[in-house]
């Protein structure tokens, strides 16, 4: 999910809401159900990128371990 799409993704979403309630006063039940699933896959994929903006978007990786018998031959028992 690439959050720079958020804001096309809440315009589609609002976009939605707009259409619903124009299929609902004109009673087009099929169009209903059709808009309403995907208002609710919208609405879903706002709140993962919302979740994902919240997240850190540095990832610490650690130092890596350096170990003293590198380089070394270790005798196998």
């Amino acid at each position: 999910m690439d959050p720079a799409q958020m804001p096309r993704l809440q315009e589609i979403h609002a976009n939605l809401i707009d259409r619903l309630q124009e299929a609902k006063d004109q009673g087009w039940l099929d169009e209903v159900a059709a808009i309403e699933t995907s208002l609710a896959a919208a609405a879903q994929k706002l709140r993962a990128m919302r979740h994902r903006a919240a997240q850190p978007s540095t990832v610490h990786l650690g130092m890596p371990e350096i170990r003293s018998s590198v380089g070394r031959i270790t005798p196998r028992l």
